[in-house]
């Protein structure tokens, strides 16, 4: 048995729950490293938007000073006054008072990666981008200025192929295009819609390598002379996977085995259009089946609906019948990130829970 490369996922992916106060300079804390990519969702209220923020687009200090995405909008990039002065902290973050990400009582959920600073050039596309890689934990955040060429190429800073890319231009209004291992490079999936997987010349029908990224001549991708963010994630054995599975329509639902027990988990249904992107945690409830779900495509509250899947000390298990998850011979993609791997570094066995 392959033995993981990483022992503890929370030391570079974690999820923190907070409930805002409403007021400035509120400090939430629980991460063991400094985020560089943190992705806060209010659980609580409808209608409050995803907001996607990181290092090299700057977390900002003060009063309107974050840019920021919503991954269930098409929006262009804007800023809020989301992140104090304080920012980001080696445990977490200091918010001001924005409402959806700081309204007193309201509950949150934020995602948080750890990649590598502020970034640094790379040259190894035909277009060069600002990179901030993190290569032990697979992840990487990458900024480029699009040229309408099909054929670009974009470095990424990983060493290894990425298995999944997530593409935002932040200057036009433009939906999120996913490139994901699993559907090959000439189809797509949006973050922010429901649409099933579709043809697309977005990746110029050519896969990622261990240094760069193609492009098509796209706006979603590739417009000409707009600013792009692409987050690009690689599997790390024991660590993180980014695969597929097909429903089996029955409540003994299909295994998805990863070597991990996740602390996370993002599944869409690929075959049947309707069926939006779906994010489970080990820390919403994170005890089988009691595992609540919220959707990156949608601003509504959290989905506290019990009974959707299992989280396995190897991987996860689907327990219902729902088309968003287990349709039968309907095909899904997923992203999971470790809470701990099965086997540890050294060999050891992880008891599960």
């Amino acid at each position: 048995m392959a033995f993981a490369t990483i022992n503890k996922g929370s030391s570079y992916f974690n999820t923190i729950l907070y409930t805002g106060n409403g007021s400035n300079n509120y400090s939430v804390t629980g991460n063991d490293f400094s985020a560089d990519f943190i992705w806060i969702k209010c659980r609580s209220a409808a209608l409050t938007n995803h907001h996607l923020t990181d290092i090299i687009r700057g977390f900002g200090t003060g009063s309107s000073n974050t840019p920021t995405l919503n991954s269930d909008s098409t929006s262009a990039e804007y800023q809020r006054n989301i992140f104090s002065s304080t920012g980001v902290t080696s445990t977490g973050f200091s918010l001001n008072n924005y409402s959806d990400t700081n309204t007193n009582a309201a509950t949150y959920a934020a995602w948080c990666w750890d990649a590598n600073g502020t970034g640094v050039s790379n040259t190894a596309g035909t277009i060069s981008s600002t990179v901030s890689a993190n290569t032990t934990a697979g992840f990487s955040i990458v900024s480029y200025t699009g040229n309408a060429t099909a054929g670009a190429t974009v470095g990424h800073g990983l060493g290894v192929a990425p298995r999944m890319i997530i593409i935002k231009p932040r200057t036009i209004t433009e939906n999120w295009a996913t490139y994901h291992a699993s559907l090959g490079n000439a189809n797509n999936v949006t973050l922010n819609t429901t649409n099933a997987s579709g043809g697309t010349s977005d990746y110029n029908s050519t896969s990622p390598t261990s240094t760069v990224f193609s492009l098509g001549s796209g706006s979603g991708t590739n417009g000409n002379g707009n600013t792009i963010i692409a987050y690009c994630f690689a599997d790390v054995k024991g660590y993180s996977k980014f695969g597929s599975y097909v429903g089996n329509g029955n409540a003994n639902g299909t295994f998805i085995y990863t070597g991990f027990r996740p602390s996370f988990f993002l599944i869409k249904n690929t075959t049947t259009a309707g069926n939006g992107w779906h994010i489970f945690d080990n820390k919403r409830i994170g005890f089988n089946t009691s595992n609540y779900q919220l959707s990156p495509n949608d601003s509504g509250a959290e989905d506290t609906t019990t009974g959707y899947t299992d989280i396995l000390s190897n991987g996860f298990k689907m327990r219902s019948t729902n088309d968003f998850n287990n349709k039968n011979g309907d095909t899904y993609i997923y992203m999971a990130f470790a809470e701990n791997p099965f086997v540890l570094t050294d060999g050891t066995p992880v008891t599960a829970r």
